[in-house]
């Protein structure tokens, strides 16, 4: 291996400009260390280091632009800054295929595009949600390549729009095999919370898949819970409220609505293949989850003839009061729509596309609205014509 530079920088993360990646870079230089992010998203890149955000991130604006204005922070698409860094940190997307299986070469190709420029005596921490094995996956792939490297899985647990404050104030799980390794990964996160719990890799593993599948079958039971209460003319939100209503046991109970995004299906559909197959109730939440749009649209067609109808989709991205959407269900229930409707019109405050209009023509053209993301701009429409609001946000009830 030829020999690289000395360390210039405390850290550099691999995917560095991403949802995940840029809020830690940005808390970690708030924290006094100094990060480069490497990224092979040039606009992104170039975004960073004009101190803007490419998304939004409550919170995160001003210290990122303090920490590039100081020197602290900045943004490449050069793989030779891997080799610069004693913490590299590696943030790539694991998503699964068209055929629900993990796809366990996304991180050891985000190591290959820079592995000329890996060093001995670094510490390669696994922040992106892994398959179980990936971690030892990594480890072999080092030695393969006769890197002696420190190897750690320390997985991001945050909620997008909430990173600046949870990144300080949520535990971290710091996993790894050696106590060297373990060390000094517990040494790099101390930098942002005291708070840390110890793990093997194997373990954190699942418990970072644990995590995600455990929301995703709670957001399935609400759903499931709603189409039944909805298909016998109940109002769940009012079964709910008493379920709920200062009775501890039952107050995590979700209200109905889209469960999508980037991580809980992709990571119940993870957990599944790890399990062999065997994994009835993630399925089941799967088949719930992701037939909720079908469901939706059904029950519209009970009450209205769509056929000659213009239908307003409020809210394209996967969750309120996000700009992200990756993975929303809200695209599916458009090309539902779409095949039933006389037209169908999208719009959102946050998510930019072409196609999209105001919301302002929404409401005029619009027979029909279905709040598909909670965006609190839907709270109080200034409309006469029907809404549909499975999330109970109008405080309408939430029967359809």
């Amino acid at each position: 291996m030829p020999d690289e530079p000395p360390a210039s920088v405390d850290v550099c993360i691999v995917g560095g400009c991403g949802r995940v990646g840029l809020p830690l870079g940005i808390a970690f230089a708030a924290r006094g260390l100094s990060v480069v992010l490497y990224d092979i998203n040039a606009d992104a890149v170039a975004t960073v280091n004009s101190a803007t955000l490419p998304f939004a991130e409550a919170g995160a604006a001003e210290p990122l632009a303090e920490a590039v204005a100081a020197g602290r922070l900045r943004a490449t698409t050069d793989p030779a800054a891997v080799g610069t860094s004693e913490h590299l940190v590696v943030v790539v997307g694991t998503p699964v295929d068209e055929h629900l299986n993990p796809d366990l070469g996304a991180v050891p190709r985000a190591l290959e595009r820079c592995a000329e420029h890996l060093r001995d005596g670094q510490l390669v921490v696994l922040r992106s949600t892994v398959y179980p094995g990936v971690t030892a996956l990594t480890e072999k792939l080092l030695v393969g390549r006769g890197v002696q490297a420190d190897v750690a899985f320390c997985p991001e647990r945050i909620a997008e729009g909430h990173a600046m404050t949870e990144l300080f104030t949520l535990p971290q799980i710091v996993a790894a095999r050696t106590p060297q390794s373990l060390a000094r990964a517990e040494k790099l996160f101390r930098h942002l919370t005291d708070r840390i719990v110890t793990l093997t890799p194997e373990e954190a593993e699942l418990a970072k898949l644990f995590t995600n599948t455990w929301r995703y079958i709670k957001f399935a039971t609400a759903n499931q819970f709603w189409m039944m209460a909805n298909d016998f003319g109940l109002d769940f939100a009012r079964i709910r409220h008493a379920v709920a209503y200062e009775y501890p046991r039952a107050a995590d109970l979700p209200m109905p609505g889209f469960a999508a995004g980037p991580c809980l299906f992709k990571d119940t559909m993870q957990l599944a293949a790890f399990n062999r197959n065997n994994f009835v109730l993630g399925h089941s939440a799967m088949l719930i989850n992701e037939g909720l749009p079908l469901y939706l649209v059904s029950r519209l067609e009970d009450r209205f003839d769509l056929a000659s109808s213009t239908v307003g989709i409020l809210g394209m991205a996967f969750k309120g009061g996000s700009d992200d959407p990756r993975e929303s269900l809200a695209y599916k229930l458009r090309k539902i729509l779409a095949l039933k409707t006389r037209e169908t019109l999208c719009t959102d405050p946050y998510v930019i596309d072409e196609r999209f209009v105001d919301l302002d023509e929404v409401l005029r053209r619009a027979d029909l609205l279905v709040i598909a993301a909670p965006h609190e701009q839907y709270a109080r429409l200034d409309t006469d014509k029907p809404v549909i609001d499975m999330w109970g946000l109008t405080g309408q009830g939430v029967r359809v």
